[in-house]
């Protein structure tokens, strides 16, 4: 258990270096909870700004509070609030961020005294902040905006799967079960517990970023601690779904790019002999594959040096369907007839096959013989 941990922990550390800034939705609890996460990030919270009686102004949300810099207009009220997480005691003195800001008056601090120490001082410096409109309809993002509206309820949502937080999009982990997984959406992600991503047809690996492109429907009981939100997947369901025509979210989904998508394994395999007439062919591959772009893109014919030797005038022709399974990746091909007696038969797949991110598939050809 401590080796897996701390290869997770060596994972995710190395993930999020990685990671471009780009804004994330949280909450003020995860701020408070994980401010050396958070520190310098682009961030989006919902709360209720309130100037205080000092001048002083904060943001307020499920009984945390923080404070808010706005150089702008700040509504009383229901605010969303898009800006970046300062840190101070993470940031140091000399930090080029705050310069044009009065130390003292802004976070109260005597520039003649000790610095203070990291999560001593805490603020969201905003560069917008508009009047927000309480969540509807719950989604990964209204979620993790508005815990506190769903909190305890059973709720379904849609994201896309990130494993065992392979892409870095959050601080820590609730640590609820050993198949615990994240789900994201645009800027936001949340975790998904208890609830094994398998289901009918497909299989997702936890540690492997190979199927973190992969859209998810999940539903659970909406659990919150220590900064996190998660779905209690118990008595829930998972399946495999469709990426929404729209997302609203200003912020896009951000998949890295991984190798072209090839041929892992067939059956037939390679070179195989004697191979029943009556088979079928499936070949599955590395990642998701489009399935509009088989079409002209698969050739399956007898060998035409063997017509040659057997004085035949022509190459019979091979009638053939395909059908894609998106949840194993596997490509099976269908006869039409039996295959004929002690031929061989080629199967070409070109690079005209995409990958679900448009990467060429790399040529695969494969040989077997027929047997009596």
């Amino acid at each position: 258990m401590i080796k897996r941990c701390l290869t997770i922990c060596l994972l995710f550390c190395a993930t999020v270096s990685a990671q471009p800034s780009v804004r994330r939705a949280t909450n003020l609890a995860a701020l408070i909870a994980h401010p050396d996460f958070y520190n310098g990030r682009p961030v989006v919270v919902v709360g209720d700004v309130k100037l205080q009686d000092n001048g002083e102004l904060r943001v307020t949300a499920d009984g945390a509070s923080m404070r808010l810099v706005s150089k702008g207009s700040a509504p009383d009220g229901l605010d969303e609030i898009r800006g970046e997480f300062w840190d101070l005691g993470r940031m140091g003195a000399d930090s080029p961020k705050l310069a044009g800001y009065d130390i003292k008056a802004t976070f109260k601090i005597d520039p003649e005294g000790a610095w203070p120490r990291p999560g001593q001082v805490i603020a969201v410096v905003a560069n917008a902040v508009t009047a927000a409109q309480p969540a509807a309809a719950p989604s990964v993002r209204n979620i993790v905006l508005y815990p506190s509206r769903y909190l305890d309820q059973r709720i379904t949502i849609t994201g896309q799967f990130g494993g065992r937080n392979l892409l870095g999009d959050l601080p820590d982990a609730p640590g609820q079960s050993r198949y615990d997984f994240v789900l994201r959406s645009a800027d936001a992600a949340i975790w998904i517990t208890n609830l094994r991503p398998r289901g009918k047809d497909f299989e997702l690996s936890l540690d492997a970023r190979i199927d973190t492109g992969r859209w998810l429907e999940v539903s659970g009981t909406l659990q919150q601690g220590r900064g996190l939100q998660w779905l209690d997947g118990s008595s829930g369901t998972i399946k495999i779904t469709q990426a929404p025509k729209e997302l609203t979210e200003d912020a896009p989904i951000r998949i890295p790019m991984g190798p072209p998508p090839e041929v892992v394994f067939s059956a037939p395999t390679s070179e195989e002999t004697d191979v029943q007439l009556s088979t079928n062919v499936r070949i599955q591959f590395s990642r998701d594959i489009n399935p509009a772009t088989f079409k002209g893109n698969i050739a399956v014919k007898y060998s035409e040096a063997e017509t040659r030797e057997r004085g035949e005038p022509d190459t019979p022709k091979i009638d053939f369907s395909n059908q894609y399974l998106p949840g194993t990746r596997v490509l099976e091909l269908k006869f039409a007839n039996p295959l004929e007696r002690f031929r061989t038969v080629t199967v070409q797949l070109s690079d005209g096959i995409l990958g679900s991110d448009k990467q060429p598939l790399k040529p695969w050809t494969l040989n077997f013989q027929t047997g009596p």
